[in-house]
């Protein structure tokens, strides 16, 4: 028996968008109705959420219940913290801060056992390998492997036809807010200069064969990312989507006591 196939690699090889929700509530039941709700994807985020191996394994499980793909953003480009959400079962990973095709070279092979890679063999204690139940893991586990690299520099920018070039690379995910911050506009991703070189390494990486990615909250700036060529894109957050729905109730209720 091989590893599970990968619905999310196999889109975006074939040129599909494919929209998702990022998690940083660290809640089971936030992921449970995102999964459910209709995205292609939902990302678990261990960079910027408070997401250790505990919370991420209780909220793969809670993913289960829905169509949308597990992703999960490690909070470094280490080897050793990619073998191990590899392990849980994760077969697409987003790593931050990847500067260099040097970078990306060192990342394809962390995600990948010998001889493409160097991660280590401990899939028979790992719930990836259904607790060694596919027997076929190890000899399958690479094809299916989904690496995604996020741009989110100056440097990364420079560097993008080296980053998106790299084999083993699926798709290069541009970090808007970064971005903008060490161009030295932080907190305006629309800034012209910012937005100049999204459009370039959008350009670039679809020149390389491989998927860009963005995150894009306003739903006309998403529209726009998709118009240039984005096929990987994130729309919401559990946090957004739960701060605006209760803060517009809040207001509702106000003005509603207030009018009468």
């Amino acid at each position: 028996m091989p590893a599970p196939s990968n619905p999310l690699k196999a889109a975006l090889a074939a040129g599909q968008i494919q929209t998702g929700c990022w998690l940083a509530l660290s809640s089971p039941a936030a992921a449970e109705i995102a999964a459910t709700a209709g995205f292609d994807w939902c990302l678990i985020d261990g960079e910027h959420g408070p997401n250790l191996l505990p919370e991420m394994l209780t909220q793969l499980r809670a993913l289960a219940a829905g169509a949308a793909h597990p992703i999960v953003r490690v909070p470094a480009g280490e080897a050793w913290m990619l073998k191990q959400v590899l392990d849980l079962g994760v077969q697409t990973v987003l790593v931050p801060m990847v500067d260099t095709g040097e970078q990306a070279r060192e990342l394809a092979r962390a995600v990948r056992y010998p001889p493409q890679g160097i991660r280590g063999l401990g899939s028979a204690l790992a719930r990836a390998s259904g607790y060694n139940a596919i027997a076929d893991y190890v000899h399958t586990a690479n094809d299916e492997v989904c690496l995604i690299l996020q741009a989110e520099s100056r440097r990364a920018i420079e560097n993008i036809d080296a980053i998106a070039g790299t084999e083993g690379v699926d798709c290069v995910f541009i970090g808007p807010a970064d971005l903008a911050a060490d161009m030295g506009h932080i907190g305006n991703a629309g800034a012209p200069e910012v937005v100049e070189a999204i459009d370039h390494a959008i350009a670039r990486i679809r020149a390389a064969g491989k998927a860009a990615g963005i995150l894009a909250f306003d739903p006309a700036v998403a529209a726009r990312h998709l118009r240039s060529g984005v096929q990987f894109i994130g729309v919401t957050s559990d946090v957004t989507a739960l701060a605006q729905s209760l803060r517009g109730a809040a207001a509702a209720a106000r003005s509603a006591a207030q009018s009468g």
